[in-house]
C-alpha cells in the first residue's frame, strides 16, 4: 500500500522518532560508563558491558523474533515494540545493580533488532516503489542524529542530574513515539509473511544475501574504526580543545543526516552501482585521513567528508537486501532485513574493537587507514555483488524477450 505524500511523511517521521529513541539507547551507555560504575561499584570494563550485551541483543534478537513475530500485524508490532523499549530503559533507570542493569540492556537491545527490522520494510510501504530507498532514508535519519548526538547528550544529562535521568530522558522520547507511531502510522499494513528459521536458514545460505551481509558489516563498520575514537584523535593528534571538539561532533552529525538523505536519492534506482562508488570514495577519505589529521582545517573538512559517507551507504544496504530477498527468498522478507541489521551491529563490534586494538598497539593516528583498508573490502565485493546484478539483468531481459 502507498499514501499521499503528506500522509506517508508524518508516517516516516514517526517512524524516524522511534529510530532516533532506540538509536540513542544503543549508545548513550558508552559516555555513562564512569558514572554507572561508580554508582554500582563495579569495574569500567564490567560497567561495559551494558554495550556490548547490548550489541549481542541487537545481533542474536533480530533475526529471531522478527521470525516469531512474522505474522502479527505490523501496527501492532510496531506499538509493542516501543512498550518493551520503554520497559527496557524504565527498568535500566531503577535498576540498583548491575545484573538488573544488564537484563534492562538486553530487553531494550531486542526491540531495537525487531524495530529496525520491520521499520524499513513498513517506510519502503508507505511510499511508491521509486522511493523505497528515500523513504528508508528518512526513517534512518532519526538513527543518524542519534548516533552522534546520543553520547554527548546523554553524558551531560548523566553529569549534571545523574546517569538514571539519562535513561528517564529516553523514556519520555520512547512514549513520544509511540503515541506517533498510533496516531500516524495506517493499521491496513500487510501482514509480514509467515517465516521460519528454516527460512533464516536459507537467507543465510543464499550466496547473494551472504555476500550483501558481508558487504555491510565491512561496509558499515569500517568508518567505527575512526569513529568510536574520534574524539581523542582530534584532542590528541589534531590538537583541538574539548569544546571545539563537542562542536565538530555536531556538525559531523548534520554531515551524516545530509549524507543519508543524499544517498537515499543515489539508491533509488540502482542501489548495488550507487554503493559500489559510495565505497571507493568512502575508503579514499578514510585514508585520506590518516595525512590530514595532523592540520587543524585540513581533519576538519576531512571529517566532514567522512560524515557524509559515513551513514550513506545504509539505505542502498537495506533497500538492496529487500530487492535480493523478494527475489530469492520471499517469504522472509522482514527477516532478510533483521539479519542486515544484525550485520550492521557485527560491522559496529568489529569495527570498534579494532580501533581499540590499533589504538593500543600502534597509535590512533593508524585507525582512520585501516577502517579505510576495511572499506575496501567492501569496494571489492560489491564489484562482485554489481557484476552478478548485471549478469542477472541481462537474464531476465532475455527471459522477458523470449516469453
Amino acid at each position: 500500500m502507498t499514501l499521499d505524500k503528506k500522509r506517508s511523511t508524518l508516517a516516516l517521521l514517526a517512524l524516524a522518532v522511534s529510530a532516533f529513541a532506540i538509536g540513542t539507547t544503543e549508545f548513550i551507555s558508552v559516555g555513562l560508563l564512569p558514572l554507572i560504575s561508580e554508582d554500582l561499584q563495579v569495574s569500567v570494563s564490567t560497567a561495559g558491558l551494558t554495550v556490548s550485551l547490548y550489541a549481542l541483543g541487537v545481533t542474536f534478537g533480530a533475526p529471531i523474533l522478527t521470525s516469531l513475530t512474522s505474522n502479527m500485524s505490523r501496527k501492532s508490532l510496531l506499538l509493542w515494540i516501543m512498550i518493551i523499549f520503554i520497559i527496557g530503559n524504565s527498568i535500566a533507570a531503577s535498576a540498583t545493580s548491575i545484573g538488573v542493569l544488564l537484563v534492562a540492556r538486553v530487553l531494550s537491545a531486542f526491540s531495537h533488532g525487531v524495530f529496525m527490522s520491520i521499520g524499513s520494510t513498513i517506510a519502503a510501504s508507505l511510499v511508491p516503489e521509486n522511493r523505497r530507498a528515500s523513504a528508508i532514508s528518512i526513517m534512518f535519519t532519526g538513527l543518524t542524529v542519534a548516533t552522534v548526538t546520543g553520547v554527548p547528550f546523554g553524558t551531560f544529562i548523566g553529569q549534571q542530574f545523574g546517569w538514571r535521568l539519562a535513561f528517564i530522558f529516553i523514556v519520555v522520547v520512547g512514549m513520544i513515539a509511540f503515541i506517533a507511531n498510533s496516531i500516524l502510522v495506517p493499521s491496513n499494513l500487510r501482514k509480514g509473511a509467515r517465516t521460519t528459521f528454516g527460512d533464516q536458514f536459507k537467507l543465510l545460505t543464499n550466496g547473494r544475501l551472504l555476500l550483501l551481509f558481508i558487504i555491510t558489516a565491512l561496509g558499515y563498520g569500517g568508518t567505527f574504526v575512526v569513529f568510536t575514537y574520534l574524539s581523542p584523535l582530534l584532542q590528541d593528534i589534531t590538537g583541538f580543545s574539548e569544546r571545539t571538539v563537542a562542536v565538530i561532533l555536531l556538525v559531523y552529525g548534520v554531515a551524516i543526516a545530509i549524507g543519508n538523505v543524499m544517498g537515499g536519492k543515489l539508491s533509488n534506482q540502482n542501489p548495488i552501482g550507487a554503493l559500489f562508488y559510495m565505497f571507493i570514495v568512502q575508503a579514499i577519505v578514510l585514508c585520506i585521513l590518516t595525512f590530514t589529521a595532523p592540520f587543524k582545517a585540513a581533519a576538519f573538512i576531512t571529517i566532514i567528508l567522512m560524515g557524509l559517507l559515513a551513514f550513506m551507504n545504509v539505505p542502498g544496504l537495506q533497500v538492496y537486501v529487500v530487492m535480493l530477498a523478494e527475489r530469492f527468498v520471499p517469504g522472509a522478507v522482514d527477516v532478510a532485513s533483521a539479519i542486515n541489521i544484525a550485520a550492521f551491529n557485527a560491522g559496529i563490534a568489529i569495527g570498534s574493537y579494532l580501533g581499540g586494538m590499533i589504538t593500543d598497539s600502534i597509535g590512533l593516528i593508524h585507525t582512520p587507514w585501516i577502517g579505510g583498508l576495511m572499506v575496501l573490502g567492501a569496494v571489492i565485493l560489491t564489484g562482485w555483488s554489481r557484476a552478478l546484478e548485471q549478469k542477472d539483468q541481462k537474464k531476465y531481459s532475455v527471459e522477458s524477450t523470449l516469453f
